[in-house]
This record gives C-alpha cells, sequence and structure tokens, in this order.
C-alpha cells in the first residue's frame, strides 16, 4: 500500500497507516528488538551455565540455519513475515538451542574425562543422537497441523508452523555437522586464550 501511495500520490500528498494499521506497524518493530533481547539473554544464561564466553557462541551458531530455513520455507509458500511468524522465530531459539545444548553438554563432560575435543564432541553426536532426533521430531509434527491450516482460523496461524517447521527442517539437516566444527574450532581458541594468558602470568615470576 506504501508503495503504490508513492507511487500514485502527488508530492503535496502524503500517506500514512493510522489506528489498528499504526499499531501493527510498530509492534513489527518491537518485536525485532524482542528477538534481539531473546538471544542476548540466551547468551548470558548459557554463559553463566558454562562459565565460558565460548561455548555459548558454539550453542548459538545454529540459529542462522534455522532463520535461513524459516525465512525461505515463507518465500516458497508466499507468506509475510507477520507477528505469526516473528512468534515462530522467537520458539525456534530455544528449539534449536536444546539440539546443540544436549552436544556440548555432554562433550564437555567428555573432555572433563580426558579426550580431546575432537573425541568428545564425536561421541557428544553418537550418543545424542537419538534424543535430538525423537525431541526435533516431536516439535516438528506438533507443529504440522498448524502449517497446513488445520482447524478454524488456521490460515491466520500458517504463518508460525510454517517457520517452526521449516526451520527445524533445515538446522536439523546443517545442525547435526556444522556444531562439531564450531566446537572444535571454538575449542582450540579457548586453549589458545588460555595458554596465552599462562604465559602472561609466569612470565614476570621468570624475570625476578
Amino acid at each position: 500500500m506504501q508503495k503504490v501511495a508513492d507511487e500514485t500520490l502527488p508530492d503535496s500528498v502524503s500517506g500514512a497507516f493510522q489506528g489498528a494499521a499504526k499499531a501493527f506497524e510498530s509492534s513489527l518493530g518491537n518485536l525485532a528488538v524482542l528477538l534481539v533481547i531473546a538471544i542476548m539473554v540466551v547468551y548470558i544464561v548459557l554463559g553463566i551455565l558454562y562459565e565460558s564466553y565460548i561455548h555459548p557462541l558454539t550453542i548459538l551458531s545454529g540459529l542462522p540455519s534455522a532463520a535461513f530455513g524459516a525465512l525461505v520455507t515463507l518465500l516458497v509458500f508466499r507468506m509475510d513475515l507477520n507477528i505469526y511468524a516473528f512468534v515462530g522465530m522467537i520458539m525456534l531459539i530455544g528449539i534449536v538451542e536444546k539440539n546443540a545444548i544436549m552436544q556440548i553438554d555432554f562433550a564437555l563432560e567428555a573432555e572433563r574425562g580426558g579426550k580431546t575435543s575432537e573425541e568428545a564432541i564425536y561421541e557428544g553426536c553418537l550418543i545424542r543422537f537419538r534424543p535430538i532426533m525423537m525431541t526435533t521430531m516431536a516439535a516438528l509434527l506438533g507443529a504440522l497441523p498448524i502449517a497446513v491450516g488445520y482447524g478454524a482460523g488456521g490460515e491466520a496461524r500458517q504463518p508460525l508452523g510454517l517457520v517452526v517447521v521449516g526451520g527445524l527442517l533445515f538446522s536439523q539437516l546443517v545442525t547435526l555437522f556444522l556444531t562439531p566444527v564450531v566446537y572444535t574450532y571454538m575449542a582450540q581458541l579457548q586453549s589458545w586464550m588460555r595458554s596465552r594468558q599462562t604465559a602472561r602470568t609466569l612470565t614476570p615470576a621468570t624475570v625476578k
């Protein structure tokens, strides 16, 4: 509507949304801020849980793939990114991070047992594969009736289901391969930072 108004109305006339349409337009901007805040809160909670600045980034590495899958699904089905789709994006943050948390949590315990980061995350992927698939399929099949628009008023909620189903499908295919790679590189980065910190601590004592 805004595009048509800009093309057809003369320069002396301007148009703007009012009433419910204006409130809806402002709510979409607030939802984008809410999405960023949700990601920041997840990062802070994971940082406190794992006492690390690095591993929360590893867990959050699955979010871009989920967002990409959700947006592509909306494009394929020609759905708008409305308020229901934004709610589905926020839901994806918790559902997708669950897969990475199960892998990383097991890998950290295996590392404390004396295994290398590569061996730990490899074993974590093998052992946690079944619970990851079970929980993902449960969430995906639960959102499938919403995605097909089943029930009264289902067409309005259909973008929410499509975002959840598309995001879960794509992230599930990518996360099992992406998370181990990111975890390995992040573990190397963390060990390098610790070695530099240890070297800085020991250097003054050696000079004395």
